[in-house]
């Protein structure tokens, strides 16, 4: 028992004398080490008020090109003979709507298709075959409309449709960008002059959405010839007209 309080005595007296040491110590550390490094990671979510305001800008713009879809329909009693003759008569059409000087790269096949006849009064049986072909025609000079009509109808063409006036897409994104940026402008002075009469103080832009309300439309005229149909009207009669391209913006300031 005895030599158990002397351990305990000992024991205890070693833990102190370390603490003592250790307490010691600690003021001269701070004193030319410095405070211990530690960090707290904080995270702040902070929603930012915005003020919205929207604007349209508009270009009025004339179209510059007009597309002719012109057909052949072929009825023969083989697959072969109706292809030869559309091929033929394509062949014809195109040749001679080039020498108005429409280059080839507007001329466009859209629809090639094969098809049976059938005589249903015999049990659905195959009397014979044809072959449909439209053929897309872009005319750049309006001039030559009633000229590509007349070519198309005496050469072999027998169904005419739609004559679409549209504009070239590289012009297009042109006018789109002028109605962008005269949508963004209003925009801007629309917002001073709110944020002026409201006491509002704006920063700066923090997003810009687009929306395109009307993009060239497409003035489509029915052309109603074929085979002893009527003559369609001439060309200089075929006004194309004006077309709006509208662009609405949305802008959105910090507010301070």
């Amino acid at each position: 028992m005895k030599i158990l309080k002397n351990f305990l005595k000992t024991f205890y007296g070693k833990i102190i004398g370390v603490t003592l040491v250790i307490l010691a110590i600690f003021p001269l550390y701070f004193r030319f080490v410095g405070p211990i490094p530690f960090s707290v990671t904080q995270t702040t979510v902070e929603k930012v008020a915005t003020f919205d305001v929207s604007a349209e800008g508009k270009i009025t713009a004339i179209p510059d090109t007009a597309e002719i879809n012109l057909g052949i329909q072929i009825s023969k009693p083989t697959v072969e003979a109706a292809q030869r003759e559309a091929n033929e008569t394509i062949d014809k059409i195109t040749s001679q709507i080039k020498k108005l000087g429409i280059e080839e790269k507007y001329l466009k096949t859209t629809n090639y298709s094969v098809y049976p006849n059938y005589d249903y009064r015999a049990g659905q049986r195959i009397v014979g075959y044809n072959v449909n072909i439209i053929l897309r025609v872009k005319v750049k000079d309006f001039d030559k409309i009633n000229q590509v009509i007349d070519i198309a109808t005496t050469s072999g063409v027998n169904q005419i449709g739609q004559l679409n006036f549209t504009i070239d897409e590289e012009k297009l994104e042109q006018l789109k960008m002028e109605a962008r940026k005269q949508a963004i402008e209003k925009g801007k002075n629309k917002a001073k002059e709110i944020a002026s009469a409201g006491g509002l103080r704006l920063g700066r832009i923090v997003n810009i959405s687009e929306n395109v309300v009307s993009p060239f439309p497409q003035t489509q005229y029915m052309l109603e010839k074929a085979v002893g149909g009527e003559e369609p009207q001439p060309s200089t009669q075929i006004q194309p007209g004006e077309s709006e391209i509208t662009i609405s913006v949305t802008l959105s300031y910090e507010t301070l």
